[in-house]
């Protein structure tokens, strides 16, 4: 199971997201069959919407991330809700590239520095909210910490890891956490923070040794007494319907449609699942004639 964990410290300064991804990478890599730097890509992205949605309050609140650089494959996008459901998709899923000078899958460079990272929360109000930011490092977790820091003023501590085997390139532990100042934060609180982080390992590492989302946020923030707030169930899931690729095509226009109407079949392929919905000529005109009533 997918299990994410939510805790407050007792003094009321901070609060810490741990999540165990594992299942919910390995769902994503078989169904986009990455290589193994862009498993450890998108899967670092989708764990951190993963732990960034389930801070969304209404039940029908979702969040997308996209992070777009110079690097070969780019974009990487993230889609989340609320109730801890996750997609994701990857502009080239086959890139393979060199290790890089740290021994580690080159993340950074396969998604590229000189770019933006874009988060949009849709809310239920009239207009979504959205930022965007220049990529900062492009190894993700720096990107989400700079996000929340530059966008949301809320100074944020995001740690991803996604570890692959480099003979199989299956994905065998995923996982991150998010810790969060209050405002009631001061300055010994950043810096227990700081003391605490100091040594820590990473978390594939953690997971590795057996440790929970539970254990590792208290792993991480020695310094503190953490309470228990929850735990949820994290997926990926994509949402994806004939209803919803219908109304998309609709949406292409008349001209759009008549376009397709050329063709004996068409075929839609979802970014995020890879489900593919045919329609032939004659639901395609349908589908035209409907639009221009």
């Amino acid at each position: 199971m997918n299990e994410l964990v939510r805790m407050i410290s007792e003094d009321g300064t901070l609060y810490v997201l741990a999540v165990n991804s594992t299942e919910m990478v390995q769902e994503m890599q078989n169904i986009h069959q990455t290589s193994k730097v862009c498993s450890a890509a998108l899967g670092r992205l989708i764990t951190a919407a993963g732990m960034m949605g389930v801070l969304l309050k209404g039940d029908k609140d979702t969040l997308t991330i996209k992070m777009n650089g110079s690097g070969p494959a780019s974009p990487v996008v993230a889609v989340a809700n609320s109730k801890g459901q996750v997609k994701g998709y990857i502009g080239d899923r086959n890139v393979q590239l060199p290790l890089n000078a740290k021994g580690k899958l080159d993340v950074s460079g396969a998604i590229g520095k000189d770019g933006f990272l874009t988060v949009i929360k849709d809310l239920g109000l009239k207009e979504p909210y959205c930022a965007q930011i220049p990529v900062v490092s492009g190894e993700v977790a720096e990107d989400i910490t700079a996000y929340y820091f530059t966008s949301e003023q809320t100074p944020t501590v995001c740690a991803l890891g996604v570890l692959v085997d480099p003979e199989t390139e299956n994905v065998l532990l995923a996982g991150g956490f998010l810790i969060q100042l209050l405002p009631t934060a001061d300055e010994q609180t950043i810096s227990l923070v700081e003391k605490g982080l100091e040594n820590i390992k990473p978390v594939t590492t953690m997971l590795a040794e057996g440790l929970t989302p539970e254990q590792i946020c208290e792993k991480v923030l020695p310094e503190f007494n953490m309470q228990f707030l929850d735990r949820q169930e994290i997926s990926y899931k994509c949402d994806c319907s004939v209803e919803r690729v219908t109304k998309a095509l609709i949406g292409a226009g008349e001209d759009g449609l008549r376009e397709m109407a050329e063709d004996e079949n068409t075929e839609v392929v979802c970014h995020f699942c890879n489900t593919k919905y045919n329609f032939s000529r004659e639901k395609i005109l349908k589908l035209l004639k409907e639009a221009t009533k």
